[in-house]
């Protein structure tokens, strides 16, 4: 395992991501999660993004809203 997956060990999929990469993804990031999984299916990209900084999630998404959210330097 890489210094930085060892760092990064949950993974929080958006709803435009494929839940069937969860089991890809978990060799690496064991605790990888989608987000209609944890009750988050209907939240907004702030709340998402809220709930993955309090969790220590990274979240993987193709909505560019959270690089932006990201850019405010919002956590």
């Amino acid at each position: 395992m890489s210094a930085d997956s060892q760092r990064l060990r949950e993974a929080l999929l958006d709803q435009n991501i494929s839940r069937k990469l969860i089991p890809l993804l978990r060799g690496e990031f064991p605790d990888t999660a989608h987000v209609a999984d944890i009750g988050l299916a209907q939240a907004t990209d702030r709340q998402i993004w809220e709930y993955a900084s309090q969790n220590d999630y990274v979240i993987v998404s193709k909505d560019s809203d959270f690089r932006q959210l990201a850019f405010l330097g919002l956590s």
